[in-house]
């Protein structure tokens, strides 16, 4: 089981490349244990910016070293990073084209004993509404190793949600194709299509190992980027597959599921379902409990499957 988060993974890649790039810096509020920025801040003290609790001021000023030529990457808690200072991401960096690297640490339910207040299960919604802003969940810590090399290359705004525990791997390794805005089929299959992005990912492999077993050929497509979303392997997973369902540790509104379902009932209308946290507040407990008190499981998604197929 990895046992590396991919917050580490993130300060790692980071290290390693502003050795040689000494634009990059780093902004925390108050954040740099829980986004595992230590090592950067000792590393390279004049590259990190401690703002403290101020959510609204680490944007502004991000957005400021971006235009002063710097390449700023700002950690903070998704579930503050993405309602407190939302007026600043909507101007600061997306309306005036900055290229602020926007990284939400404990995403989604991380802290889940917390509550809703601690929750981040709205931000993709928000954030896909605003223009100029791309959105990426990566799935394990080789993705993560793999988008974090393209942040520094990419130019323009871009929100990241990842976890704060280690996540089972997806990938063996990060020997594979990786493009912000292109997605990936970690699986093929011809029966039905499910998407997923973050650390539904595994999940919706471990539901097409389960349907397998019952002769039913599921794909799996990893929607790393929600933003830019990849029209092109949706419309040919429903011409392809007949049938999708998509998963994400997300709010059912706003997020993956109506992202994929804008797209398919534009261009090819299937059979869809959309799982993943109702319309209130989810329940507290471990990511896991979450997980299986909202059915993003294996095995929820196989018989969500096997219903879909059999009407």
């Amino acid at each position: 089981m990895n046992k590396i988060p991919n917050r580490q993974v993130i300060c790692d890649t980071l290290l390693e490349l502003a050795k040689d790039d000494r634009d990059i810096m780093v902004l925390a509020s108050d954040s740099r244990g829980s986004a595992a920025m230590a090592p950067f801040a000792d590393t390279f003290p004049e590259q990190f910016v401690e703002v403290g609790i101020a959510e609204q001021n680490i944007v502004g000023m991000s957005a400021g070293l971006a235009h002063s030529g710097k390449k700023p990457f700002v950690t903070s808690p998704a579930c503050f990073l993405s309602m407190r200072s939302i007026e600043q991401i909507k101007v600061d960096v997306a309306y005036s084209r900055t290229n602020v690297k926007l990284i939400g640490i404990s995403g989604g339910v991380s802290y889940g004993a917390l509550g809703m207040s601690h929750h981040s299960v709205q931000d993709i919604a928000v954030a896909r509404a605003i223009p100029g802003l791309a959105i990426v969940l990566p799935a394990d810590r080789h993705e993560t190793k793999k988008l974090t090399e393209a942040l520094v290359k990419y130019d323009g705004g871009v929100y990241v949600r990842i976890g704060r525990n280690p996540v089972e791997d997806v990938y063996e390794s990060d020997d594979y194709p990786f493009e912000i805005g292109k997605a990936v089929i970690v699986q093929e299959g011809s029966d039905i299509t499910i998407i997923a992005a973050g650390e539904t990912v595994r999940v919706a492999l471990d539901a097409a190992k389960a349907l397998a077993e019952h002769g039913v050929s599921a794909r799996v497509i990893n929607m790393h980027t929600i933003k830019p979303l990849d029209e092109e392997a949706i419309i040919a997973a429903a011409r392809e597959t007949r049938r999708i369902i998509t998963v994400e540790e997300h709010s059912i509104y706003g997020g993956l599921g109506a992202a994929v379902a804008e797209v398919v009932v534009q261009h090819h209308p299937v059979p869809m379902k959309v799982i993943g946290i109702p319309d209130e507040p989810a329940i507290a407990g471990t990511t896991a409990e979450v997980f299986r008190h909202y059915g993003l499981t294996g095995d929820n998604i196989k018989q969500v499957a096997l219903e879909l197929i059999n009407k």
